[in-house]
């Protein structure tokens, strides 16, 4: 199927119309199952289906012939209890678990959870919980099929011969929750949805959860005055966006975000004047059953227009900030934020004038709309006055879980979902006439540019000798740190290129629109400004930004200049890091360009699954630290240059050679993360595109 663009979130789309449970072929039932090439694949988890996210890089070697391998995971259920209390969300649940379950490593794991609080949860709920799977880390989070599945099914317009044969088919195969219920696990995690609070999430980690009645205990909320000038107070929500699959798949979390928005409007509050908000939900049947259930103008009433159906501000597509609120920030170096029911809020994500970012359930973003402000004690402050001049405060707006009950049975409907879908996937398709299948490469083009993946440093075999550090970096490194996809900034090492190449300021666009040209895409490499890079030392102290410290001069610059200078030299490099690396977005360009930049292999005390095979998809060697070692332990500052020494093989203990600049060395055993023999036939070629060419060429001398 070929889903044209404006229709909405695929992860959303998948889960209201795509996902089938169970697939029927050639009158042989088996269940559905899923690989996508995004993070979030794992939505349809709540389905009962089995969906893992792959790198980019990774589904490319897939379309060039080769296997997708996976090792046998560690299967960890988790046994849900108890119910949520009133008036908490699924996205108060979600942001808890994720605290939960980062705690708990369940890295690289698949989950499954069960018990009577999951029997509890709609699958809107569900999906919540499962879209977050890279959140927490896990590589799949599983629901069973039960009534809830089916209800499901039946809301969002199935057909019903379909809905009974999942039913038919998870009962007699032994798929159906009860059948499962004593299932043996290796690990068994136990959480209490009852205990559950009203929550956000930050700044700058989804799994750093904050009560909101601890907003205050954690210095983020506090003594809170409107400036009497009208200008924007410390603190300032900028971004207060409704969006992601994440929250508005359920149901639940839209329709309590419109009830809010309509007791606001009915009380006279309006949303302060520097906020800028938006509503881009994951389908377009999320307009519907709002129009149907007359919410829709309410949200429009408060600046909660629909932008679009797609992602917009969780993926770092925030637009542009009115000029004058933008030049305020800057002029006043005002701490400002964001606030959005998004999934990720990783340091410079959201948009590069919003110092940090807050995830929260859309009612919650609706209230940060009207407050203006992170100072403000959501729980306890008041929000405006009423007609009648009596305060207004959260709790006064709350919808009641009744409420959105009622809403969700009376305006929730079939027939939304199958007006959207039915023309959606009846569509028929012309083939196109047929065309020349070598493309005509464009010389100034800033978005589609011949790639150089057999040029330069991806030409040569790697050496593994005399690397030196373009990077020391602490724990949670994320692909936003590595290569961020948010708006592009005029003095950045990418504006100044697309500058040079005639674009005006106003058509720079993302970095992530650009990923077709590596001369502009390579420039985001580790181009987030609240980078901390351990070797940009200025006046004793760490300096955040893009930046690196250029060796063996040791002048501290901007990470692209130095890299352009170590491209120059020829320099291998190497990259130090923490615990959990490359997590967030299944961004290949966080491979990609490190690669380009000549960076041969990553030291880290541990990486994220996704990451981890694009890496190996580019030919640069992940390495973790063993035996207690990690970068503090050994001293590294960044002067020192590395060797390995060993063959790679599937889990080898290789040597770390460190030699510093006394003329002292260090070995130091390091432990090789590919981990399949799959893994290593990708890496020993080069990365993705030279194992096909090596095949390609292997098959045609044979032949």
């Amino acid at each position: 199927d070929v889903i044209p663009p404006g229709n909405g979130i695929m992860h959303q789309i998948n889960l209201e119309r795509m996902c089938t449970v169970v697939e029927v072929r050639d009158g042989v039932a088996f269940p559905d199952t899923l690989v996508g090439t995004d993070s979030h694949t794992p939505h349809v988890c709540a389905l009962g289906v089995i969906a893992i996210g792959v790198g980019g890089l990774e589904a490319e070697n897939v379309m060039l012939g080769r296997a997708s391998y996976l090792r046998l995971p560690d299967i960890v259920g988790v046994k849900l209890t108890g119910k949520p209390a009133p008036g908490m969300t699924a996205t108060d649940v979600v942001l808890a678990l994720t605290e939960f379950l980062r705690k708990e490593r369940v890295v690289g794991a698949w989950l499954e959870f069960f018990g009577p609080g999951a029997r509890t949860l709609t699958v809107g709920d569900r999906a919540t919980i499962s879209n977050m799977t890279p959140e927490y880390g896990a590589t799949a989070a599983m629901f069973h099929i039960d009534e809830q599945t089916i209800d499901y099914l039946k809301l969002t317009g199935r057909e019903d011969a379909h809905v009974k044969l999942v039913e038919d088919f998870a009962k007699h195969t032994g798929l159906w929750a009860d059948d499962i219920a004593g299932a043996e696990y290796e690990r068994v995690l136990e959480f209490d949805l009852s205990q559950v609070v009203r929550n956000v999430a930050g700044p700058s980690s989804p799994h750093k959860r904050v009560a909101t009645s601890d907003l205050g205990a954690a210095g983020i909320s506090g003594p809170y005055e409107l400036p009497a000038d009208g200008s924007m107070p410390d603190g300032a929500v900028i971004i207060a966006a409704i969006t992601s699959c994440t929250n508005t798949s359920n149901p639940r979390n839209v329709i309590a975000a419109g009830l809010l928005a309509k007791k606001a409007n009915a009380m006279g509050l309006v949303r302060k004047p520097w906020v800028k908000s938006s509503f881009a939900p994951g389908s377009i049947a999320v307009r519907l059953y709002l129009q149907e259930a007359g919410l829709l103008e309410e949200l429009e009433n408060l600046g909660f227009g629909i932008v679009a159906f797609a992602c917009t501000t969780c993926n770092g597509m925030s637009g542009a900030l009115d000029p004058k609120i933008q030049q305020e920030i800057i002029d006043r170096d005002l701490y400002s934020v964001a606030v959005l029911s998004g999934n990720r809020n990783f340091d410079g994500r959201i948009h590069p004038y919003a110092r940090q970012a807050f995830l929260a359930s859309p009612a919650l973003v609706v209230a940060y709309a009207i407050a203006g402000s992170v100072r403000f004690d959501i729980e306890k402050d008041v929000l405006g006055h009423d007609a009648d001049g009596k305060p207004v405060t959260l709790k006064d707006l709350w919808p009641s879980d009744e409420e959105i009950d009622a809403i969700v049975a009376s305006s929730v409907k079939p027939e939304h979902f199958r007006q959207v879908y039915e023309p959606m996937f009846g569509k028929k398709y012309k083939r196109i006439k047929k065309v020349d299948p070598l493309y005509d490469w464009r010389e100034m083009s800033t978005y589609i540019r011949r790639p150089p993946y057999w040029e330069g440093a991806l030409a040569a075999e790697p050496s593994l000798a005399g690397m030196r550090p373009l990077a020391v970096l602490g724990d949670n490194i994320t692909t936003d740190h590595l290569s961020p996809s948010n708006a592009i900034m005029a003095d950045s090492a990418a504006g100044e290129y697309l500058a040079k190449m005639g674009l005006p300021e106003e058509d720079f666009n993302s970095y992530a629109t650009h990923r077709g040209d590596h001369l502009t895409a390579q420039r985001a490499t580790f181009a987030n400004p609240r980078l901390i890079n351990h070797m940009a030392v200025v006046d004793g102290e760490v300096k955040q930004g893009s930046l690196t410290r250029l060796e063996p001069e040791g002048e501290v610059m901007r990470m692209w200049d130095a890299i352009e200078i170590y491209m120059e030299r020829k320099q291998p490099l190497i990259v130090i890091a923490g615990k959990d690396y490359g997590q967030g977005s299944s961004r290949d360009w966080a491979a990609k360009g490190v690669r380009l930049a000549g960076v041969e292999a990553i030291v880290a005390e541990g990486f994220e699954r996704i990451h981890r095979t694009n890496l190996i998809g580019m030919g640069v060697l992940p390495l973790e630290f063993t035996d207690g070692h990690d970068r503090k332990t050994l001293q590294i500052d960044g002067s020192e240059t590395f060797d390995v020494k060993g063959d790679p093989a599937p889990g080898a203990i290789l040597t770390l050679v460190i030699h510093r600049k006394t003329g002292e060395h260090l070995d130091i055993p390091v432990k090789c993360r590919l981990d399949t023999a799959e893994e290593l036939s990708v890496y020993s070629a080069g990365g993705v595109l030279q194992r096909f060419a090596q095949d390609f060429l292997e098959e045609s001398e044979a032949a």
